[in-house]
């Protein structure tokens, strides 16, 4: 089985489209879980309404089955609790975006 380290490294490769910005830059991969046979992704969606969601998680699971072997289990679970918000994204999407946390608070 991949590494919690390869996953993500995996997920990289997977775009919002909306924001040209990979899902764990912005901070929409809740979790990883590996054990025995089976792979889990907890990930979010920067809005319930995002109307890129369906494509993303099937972007998500093809990068996640070209990862893991054949006989690999994955499951993906959409999760809306905590709800995202900008301050989950990475230093770099946030220098991408130009979100400065201190200026957000004024």
């Amino acid at each position: 089985m991949p590494t919690e380290e390869e996953v993500r490294a995996a997920l990289h490769s997977v775009i919002d489209p909306e924001v040209g910005m990979n899902i764990v830059d912005l901070g929409l991969v809740y979790g990883v879980n590996i054990a025995d046979n089976k792979l889990q992704v907890d990930l979010t969606m920067t809005t319930p309404a995002c109307p890129m969601g369906e494509m993303i998680l099937d972007d998500a699971r093809r990068a996640l089955k070209a990862l893991a072997p054949d006989c690999a289990e994955i499951e993906i679970n959409l999760v809306w609790e905590p709800p995202w918000d900008a301050s989950m994204m990475t230093a770099h999407a946030r220098q991408h975006f130009g979100w400065d946390p201190a200026k957000q608070a004024d």
